[in-house]
Formats: C-alpha cells, sequence, structure tokens
C-alpha cells in the first residue's frame, strides 16, 4: 500500500489532445496545440476530463492540481470518476481570451458554484506573466484570498518567456512578481525551469511552491533544468506534475518520478542528487503540503483521508521486491501497471484492475471519436 500519488500540475481535458504535436519546435508546437484548442466544444472538453481521470486512476493518482478554462465541465467528470482535483479556472486578460465574459469574473463564479464540494477544491489559475498584466494578476490574488483559496501559475517555463518579459518590463519574472507583491504563501508555480538564485529566494521568501513538470520540459526542449537543488537548499516546497498530454502524452506520475531522478542526477553529474525516496515524497507528502492538504493527504496515517493505491509486487516490473529496494522499484521500475486497486476518500474506484466507477469501455470510445472529430475541424 502506498499514499495516492498527487499530480500537481495539469490539463487533465488536453488528454483528448494526446501526441497531436510530436517532435516539433517549440513555436510550431504551440501553433498546433492553440489552434485545436480553439476548435474544442464542451462535449469535448468533459469526455477529454474523463479519459484523463481514467489514465490517472489507472495509474494511481488519486488528486490533481489543474488549469484550463471550462472547469465547472471538467469539474463534472472528476466526480463522476471519483478522483479528487483541485481545479484552477485560467485568468488572464480579456484580449488573449477565448473564454466569454472577463476570465477572473468567470474563476470568481466557478469558486462560489464548487468551493463547498467534498471532492473538488477550486482554485485561482492565472495563466503566466505573458498573457496577465499587473492588473489582472493583482485582481486573481485579490479573489484567493477572498475566497481562502490559493494561485496556481506558469512560471519561467522557457527561455523566451523569460527574456521577453525582461525585455517589456526590465526584470525577470519572479523578480517583477516579487516587486508588484504578487507572490503569496501556499501559491504554486508550475515549471520554474529559468530560475535564478535570487528569484528561488523571492519564492522561499514568500512561501510559494514549485511544481516541477521534467517530462513536458525535456520534450518541448525548454532548455532549462529547474534548479531543484537550491530550492531544497532555501526550503521552497517542490512537488511533480505531468503536465498535460499535448506536451507530455502520459498523466503517469510513476514514470515523472523516474524522470526527475535522472535529469538531475544527469544534469549535476551527481547519482545521489535526488534520491528515490525524495521524488516519492514529491509525489505524495511534499504535494500535499504543497497543497495545504498534509493533515488530511499524502501519507497513510490515521485520520488522514482513505486515498489509497495497492500494488502487486508479483508483477514482472515489481520482482524481486524487498523492504530494502521498495520505494527504488516503485520510483525506476515505473510500474504504474502494477497499480492493482485505487481508493479515494475511502471508495474503491479501481478493484483488481477493473474500473468501477466509470464505463471504461464507453468513455475510450467516445473519447476516440472526439478526438477524431476535433482533429477533423482543426485541419
Amino acid at each position: 500500500m502506498i499514499p495516492g500519488l498527487i499530480n500537481c500540475h495539469t490539463h487533465v481535458a488536453m488528454a483528448l489532445m494526446r501526441s497531436v504535436a510530436d517532435d516539433i519546435k517549440l513555436e510550431k508546437f504551440l501553433d498546433r496545440t492553440f489552434a485545436i484548442d480553439a476548435k474544442r466544444t464542451p462535449e469535448d472538453i468533459a469526455i477529454g476530463a474523463s479519459l484523463g481521470c481514467l489514465e490517472m486512476l489507472r495509474s494511481g493518482t488519486t488528486t490533481f492540481l489543474d488549469i484550463y478554462y471550462s472547469e465547472d465541465v471538467i469539474a463534472k467528470s472528476v466526480e463522476a470518476i471519483g478522483l479528487r482535483a483541485y481545479l484552477g479556472w485560467g485568468v488572464l486578460d480579456e484580449r488573449f481570451t477565448t473564454q466569454k465574459g472577463k476570465p477572473v469574473k468567470n474563476c470568481e463564479n466557478f469558486i462560489k458554484a464548487y468551493k463547498n464540494k467534498p471532492l473538488v477544491k477550486p482554485v485561482v489559475a492565472p495563466q503566466g506573466v505573458y498573457v496577465c498584466s499587473e492588473e489582472t494578476l493583482l485582481e486573481a490574488k485579490e479573489l484567493a484570498a477572498r475566497e481562502k483559496t490559493f494561485c496556481h501559475y506558469h512560471l519561467s517555463e522557457t527561455r523566451w518567456e523569460v527574456y521577453e518579459h525582461q525585455r517589456k518590463t526590465g526584470k525577470r519574472p519572479a523578480d517583477w512578481l516579487a516587486e508588484i507583491g504578487f507572490l503569496s504563501k501556499g501559491d504554486m508555480a508550475a515549471h520554474c525551469a529559468w530560475l535564478t538564485i535570487n528569484e528561488v529566494r523571492h519564492l522561499a521568501k514568500a512561501g510559494v511552491g514549485v511544481v516541477h513538470c521534467p517530462t513536458s520540459n525535456m520534450k518541448l526542449a525548454s532548455g532549462g533544468v529547474a534548479p531543484l537543488p537550491e530550492m531544497f537548499s532555501e526550503k521552497v516546497q517542490v512537488s511533480l506534475g505531468t503536465d498535460g498530454c499535448s506536451s507530455n502524452n502520459s498523466l503517469d506520475m510513476f514514470l515523472e518520478m523516474k524522470f526527475a531522478s535522472l535529469m538531475h542526477k544527469h544534469n549535476r553529474w551527481d547519482a545521489a542528487v535526488l534520491s528515490a525516496q525524495k521524488c516519492l515524497d514529491m509525489a505524495t507528502i511534499d504535494a500535499a503540503k504543497s497543497l495545504g492538504a498534509d493533515k488530511d493527504l499524502g501519507s497513510i496515517e490515521q485520520g488522514k483521508k482513505a486515498d489509497i493505491v495497492i500494488i502487486d509486487s508479483s508483477t514482472p516490473a515489481m520482482v524481486p521486491t524487498r523492504e530494502d529496494n521498495a520505494v527504488a522499484n516503485l520510483v525506476y521500475a515505473s510500474p504504474s501497471s502494477a497499480v492493482r486497486d485505487v481508493i479515494v476518500n475511502g471508495r474503491t474506484l479501481l478493484r483488481n484492475r477493473m474500473v468501477l466507477s466509470a464505463d471504461e469501455k464507453k468513455v475510450l470510445q467516445e473519447a476516440d471519436e472526439a478526438a477524431r472529430l476535433l482533429l477533423s475541424r482543426s485541419r
């Protein structure tokens, strides 16, 4: 038994867009994914969210943190499958959005509608400095404080983002966010692949957590490597995320743990720099701390929520498993295929590898058809 894994950065509804833009440069990747995303319907988003939830369920993820628009649609899929989700409604300047109405107001309406749900926790999600003005960011911060939630956003994911913001403002993104008073305790910044030590210290001082997304960053050739050793040294809370299926192709947190460790071992020329145990912590208890939920999630203890995954250690990827190598097997053998049972909030959703909370065959058929139609509309 292990605690349910926690995916701290994804775009679950983009599961329908798996493998739509592979092996191309970032600029073409963005053009391709934005063009497809602009053609999506609420029905596409709903079935994409259901597909993503099923993938996470089968690979041992019980909780995830999301950024997208139409989170009200996604919430219904989450509740139907039975996962636990922190859903961040995308907030950005009106001139950049396809949302109807003002994004920050849409986010506020979503929070008011879902703030008392048992499995869905609404979050404010300012997209990033490249589409959010100072006014929008401070409105987002104010909304999060008023509604007693937090902000989740992309930060310093690419070199272009950093240099373009520096050209416009004279400051690197995290330095600028600190200067305008946006950084807040409990917020979570995704990627952070291009941070200086000074920016790391700004995050640490403000109490902002970082979500490391190694697979997405490597696949898109973002170039930078999030400075995790320095973050640990400065007491920044770090968790792991898969990002969406268009940039990662997978929502498998076992793979994310493995690639996180390997990326930093290779980058620092130090095989001990990021251990298997630390990677497992970042996907469980450290993630729960980042979400402000470690009283309920992240470990198997009396009084906590029953979010539990049972691994079949007799499957080939887990043999031999002993007390002294169990954690290494979980991280380096990447045994998502060994997930046998999943319990969320005390409810069994996967038993003996059979999904109990949804008609899996129907979801897969509908997702396959919806993806085909979406791609045909986007040509």
